[in-house]
């Protein structure tokens, strides 16, 4: 029986955000190169948006190259972006088949041509779409973001299109590339390791973290089911006691 019956669909979280970590280990141990693992994870990819818009999450935001990544050997950057114009095309009948809307943050100016067409097609084929928002973070990375928000915001005050004293958390996080979505409540990571890797540092706040040792390219919907039957267990009380958790569920 799937772990997928146990879950308390009242009481799922409304915006997941996963680091997809593990390829190269996984394809390493397989006795393969790197950028095989890769090429697996693509499955995992689909099992958990398969899985997430299943059991009725809002949205799902993957970590899908970061920043940091183009430091990676060249050949091994170019198949990931070759991956992601390959794998968009394939999935667009899915995408339309199960309304799913797809979006993307990041520095996106700095894909190659090619990767940035198929993202923006896919994004304009799919953006009346309302069941799930499938959030592709892609060259992107938090700090960065926050730095770009800063600077859009003093230039706003430089201009007096805004007051310092109006500075406010909802101030900055409509300045985010992530205004449209909803705060992130759970975030997982595979692989065994134990760090956020500046992904969406201001967004999970108040996140629940979940860490696996489950290699990416081996996650499938049932890891994703008992990612969230772990979430459904915990106590969120965001700063306050349990006693005035209790009672405001009351």
């Amino acid at each position: 029986m799937s772990l997928k019956t146990k879950i308390d669909p009242n009481k799922l979280p409304k915006h997941v955000a996963v680091i997809m970590d593990g390829n190269g280990r996984w394809a390493k141990g397989q006795g393969f190169k790197r950028v095989f693992g890769h090429k697996r994870g693509v499955d995992a990819v689909r099992q958990t948006v398969e899985a997430a818009t299943e059991i009725g999450v809002e949205a799902l935001t993957l970590f899908a190259f970061s920043t940091e990544n183009w430091k990676r050997p060249k050949f091994e950057v170019d198949t990931l972006m070759s991956l992601l114009v390959s794998s968009l095309k394939k999935e667009i009948p899915t995408f339309q088949k199960n309304n799913i809307k797809v979006q993307a943050i990041g520095n996106l100016e700095k894909l190659p041509n090619n990767a940035k067409k198929q993202l923006m097609e896919v994004i304009e084929l799919t953006k009346n779409n309302s069941n799930l928002t499938l959030t592709l973070a892609l060259n992107y990375g938090s700090r960065e973001e926050i730095v770009n928000a800063t600077k859009i915001i003093s230039k706003k005050i430089v201009n007096n299109e805004l007051k310092i004293e109006e500075i406010d958390e909802n101030i900055i996080n409509s300045h985010l590339y992530t205004f449209t979505l909803p705060v992130v409540d759970f975030l997982i990571r595979t692989s065994g390791e134990k760090r956020i890797s500046n992904f969406l540092l201001w967004q999970i706040a108040y996140a629940e973290l979940y860490f696996t040792n489950v290699l990416w390219p081996d996650f499938n919907k049932e890891d994703f089911y008992e990612a969230i039957l772990n979430y459904q267990s915990r106590e969120r009380r965001f700063g306050k006691i349990s006693e005035q958790v209790e009672n405001s569920n009351k």
